[in-house]
């Protein structure tokens, strides 16, 4: 394994000094390292993939050195259009290192989500045409492949890209860790566990969570009370759509109650799915979303979602009723209010909650297509 702090110092001394992306778990140690010690102007952790590449592009324009932009292999999705219509040589010739987490890398051990993204990592690079390398866990591995790196950069003035494999970095835990958010009481389970045994949730909600701890503990939950998974769909990739899933649920099933269970990091992500929730106003659905102002699963950085008024762009886009909830009682005070009123369009509740995850929290045993078989029929009667 190789030290965070080698390799960033490394990447400084070439004149890399801006850092993007959305945090990784393969990357958490490098991410939270880039956290503690960049200058805060020169370290912006992006709303997704696509906007860091963004990014990397505008600070490229305005200083002529090289950017870095982090994210999950499931992030070059996000981040194909503009690594092809704006970075690649054939358009503007944007040169930026790309630092990519292998999740379900070929023959080792992942989550269902990853693994038909690890099997195509490599060839997804290879048909944009952008040079790439597996990065090294020695330090004079890393050493050479750095001086490759920007080799390349200055020869090609392309994207290059390294892949991280599991257990490349050594362990570096974050030390400036942003406070919970304000007036927060609640853990996230807590919280989960208090919305599906609501009045009007309880029995007949469909729900519908979002990626990483989310769904593990709505699934951990119905396990505890012996309930059946089949009224849930458990997002467990496409991270940021569980609300527009949610929406097309609910306008094909008006007589069902659908509940999104998301998180800051998910709505920040593709934000524009509140305003096609608000003018759809679907009277059924209830957009949920867990604040604790961290991307969880994957480290602790932060996201920006303390900072801005989530509920208020809510109401902005039109959703006909908001809440913002930071105890158990604004909680249930919301839920009954949400479970009241049906009449004009969507609800929305912000609710704020700690961040972390109790230790032992497990994982679903059910495959993702299990799962969605399970929530076809039950919606369908069958």
């Amino acid at each position: 394994m190789i030290e965070a702090e080698y390799f960033y110092k490394q990447l400084l001394d070439f004149g890399v000094d801006f850092f993007t992306g959305v945090p990784d778990s393969l990357l958490k140690s490098f991410c939270a390292y880039i956290t503690d010690n960049a200058d805060e102007n020169k370290h912006i952790i992006a709303v997704n993939e696509g906007a860091a590449v963004a990014l990397a592009a505008g600070y490229y324009f305005a200083s002529g050195a090289y950017p870095l932009v982090y994210m999950q292999n499931s992030g070059i999705g996000n981040a194909v259009n503009p690594l092809l219509s704006l970075a690649d040589p054939d358009v503007y010739r944007i040169p930026m290192l790309l630092v990519i987490g292998w999740r379900g890398e070929p023959g080792v051990y992942d989550e269902p989500q990853h693994v038909k993204q690890g099997k195509t990592t490599c060839g997804l690079l290879e048909a944009m045409g952008i040079s790439y390398a597996v990065l090294e866990k020695t330090e004079d591995g890393v050493c050479r492949q750095i001086n490759t790196c920007f080799h390349t950069l200055a020869k090609t003035y392309a994207p290059y890209a390294f892949v991280v494999q599991k257990d490349t970095f050594a362990p570096y835990m974050l030390q400036n860790k942003s406070p919970d958010p304000a007036g927060a009481e609640m853990t996230r389970e807590e919280a989960i566990e208090k919305i599906i045994l609501a009045e009007g949730s309880k029995d007949r909600g469909i729900f519908i969570s979002t990626t990483g701890m989310i769904s593990r503990e709505l699934y951990e939950l119905r396990e505890k009370y012996r309930a059946g998974h089949e009224r849930d769909f458990l997002t467990v990739g496409s991270m940021g759509h569980a609300s527009s899933i949610a929406l097309s649920i609910a306008l094909q099933k008006p007589e069902l109650s659908v509940f999104c269970l998301d998180g800051d990091g998910a709505v920040l992500m593709h934000m524009g799915a509140l305003a096609s929730i608000g003018v759809k106003k679907p009277r059924n659905l209830c957009h949920i979303v867990l604040n604790n102002g961290a991307h969880d699963s994957v480290g602790g950085q932060p996201t920006i979602a303390p900072f801005i008024d989530i509920p208020e762009i809510a109401r902005a886009c039109g959703y006909a009723h908001v809440y913002a909830a930071r105890t158990l009682e604004e909680l249930q005070t919301a839920l009954a209010a949400a479970n009241a009123e049906k009449e004009d369009g969507a609800t929305f509740i912000e609710v704020r909650v700690k961040k972390g995850a109790r230790k032992d929290l497990g994982r679903p045993k059910s495959t993702p297509a299990e799962n969605k078989d399970d929530l076809m029929k039950y919606m369908n009667g069958k």
